[in-house]
């Protein structure tokens, strides 16, 4: 396969994040071929996350909100009739939505995936049994395709170093408190973080917040509360996804809301205990040996992930 594109309708840094053990699992089976990006939103991968060399290239089509609009439809048609020469060898459908499906599709291709309406618009009809779209990809491609995680080893040196400047003890457990995405509560009270992070000091640990350095009524709280809590970020000239994953490997363990910053932290594959409330742990949870997912809707019968207690995280914590 000399063109691979993958499609990624989310826009949050974690939707871009989960995509890297498919991409690099995909790369290291194509390794001679040239792997697109094509999403809603920016290729992140050529920004925010571009430290972590991934190294997928944007389709640029100069079009906001990609398969959102049916006129992307009519445009997608016009634009690749003057380049009819363009073939994509296989097309990677990574949402659900008929209407982005259909627009996708019109793409010039040989292979089209996708798990839409049952596998439906897809240029190989196998049955597709799990959620996983590796697995999904292994049949339809008729072939094994081994899972390659995320190396740690790709972030680059200096960040890595200052990492461990910043956390050179083996002591600490991370804390992620705020979302970034407002429309969906998914806080946990701050209260109920700094009652854990008081019981991590109690064992003799060092609680380590990861919080943005505007939310400084938040920060000034933790401070107070929990004197001997740590701020690393806030304590170094580099910013950005990759130091977060970097500090990550300096972490025991870590307890985190549905967030970009639980995404970040789960590339260094520690164990994370992670709070759900409306979204789905099943979509959005990491999945490898170390991960505790607390769902209220499992635990309370609630979409308020404000139910889950204290003793609940503290009983995995401990």
């Amino acid at each position: 396969m000399n063109k691979i594109l993958i499609y990624n309708s989310g826009g949050g840094l974690g939707d871009s994040i989960q995509l890297i053990p498919l991409i690099l699992s995909l790369k290291n089976i194509f390794n001679s071929s040239k792997f697109y990006y094509l999403g809603a939103h920016e290729n992140h991968f050529e920004n925010k996350l571009k430290e972590f060399n991934i190294n997928i290239s944007s389709l640029d089509l100069n079009l906001k909100y990609f398969g959102f609009r049916w006129w992307h439809l009519l445009f997608v048609k016009k634009r690749f009739n003057k380049i009819k020469q363009f073939k994509f060898d296989l097309i990677i459908d990574l949402q659900s939505k008929v209407r982005n499906t259909l627009i996708l599709k019109s793409i010039p291709h040989i292979n089209f995936y996708s798990t839409t309406l049952n596998n439906f618009f897809s240029t190989k009809k196998n049955i597709f049994y799990s959620k996983n779209h590796l697995d999904n990809l292994s049949l339809f491609l008729n072939m094994d395709i081994p899972v390659i995680n995320f190396n740690i080893k790709q972030l680059p040196i200096n960040i890595l170093e200052e990492a461990e400047k910043l956390l050179p003890l083996n002591n600490y457990i991370g804390l992620s408190v705020t979302q970034g995405n407002a429309y969906r509560k998914k806080r946990w009270s701050i209260d109920k973080f700094i009652s854990v992070g008081k019981e991590i000091v109690a064992m003799n640990n060092v609680p380590v917040f990861f919080i943005e350095k505007n939310q400084t009524e938040i920060i000034n709280l933790v401070k107070e509360k929990i004197p001997k809590a740590l701020f690393p970020e806030h304590q170094s000239n580099f910013s950005g996804p990759a130091l977060v994953t970097a500090l990550s490997t300096r972490l025991n363990k870590a307890i985190t809301i549905d967030n970009g910053v639980m995404h970040m932290m789960s590339l260094s594959r520690i164990p994370l205990i992670i709070l759900f409330g409306p979204t789905n742990p099943s979509k959005f949870a990491p999945s490898y040996k170390g991960i505790k997912v607390l769902d209220s809707k499992s635990l309370y019968n609630s979409y308020d992930i404000d139910k889950i207690k204290v003793e609940d995280v503290l009983r995995y914590l401990k």
